[in-house]
């Protein structure tokens, strides 16, 4: 059974940064698509950042240049780096996998507010 736990996320200022993790477990974590989603309130869901098992990455055009993603696959866990927070980037994110199908953690809220 695949479950993907989320971490890091919280208040933070404008300008600030967080980073989260997301830790994967019954899944060979190596040869799947990893990533973020996030969903602000009274909008979709929409792709933050993902990472395939070669490492090759592809961003929102709206996070290039703030946010970087990477992956260990020695620890089954990605990791989402977020600087230069905007309140725009309020939002509860999801930790997303895939193979074949696509699994979803339980998300965590980020916060950008003075």
């Amino acid at each position: 059974q695949v479950q993907l736990v989320e971490s890091g996320g919280g208040l933070v200022q404008p300008g600030g940064s967080l980073r989260l993790s997301c830790a994967a477990s019954g899944i060979a974590f190596n040869i799947f698509v990893m990533g973020w989603y996030r969903q602000a309130p009274g909008k979709q869901r929409e792709l933050v950042a993902l990472i395939d098992p070669g490492g090759n990455t592809n961003y929102a055009d709206s996070v290039k240049g703030r946010f970087t993603i990477s992956r260990d696959n020695g620890k089954n866990t990605v990791y989402l780096q977020m600087n230069s927070l905007k309140p725009e980037d309020t939002a509860v994110y999801y930790c997303y996998s895939r193979l074949t199908v696509p699994n979803w953690g339980q998300g965590t809220q980020v916060t950008v507010s003075s």
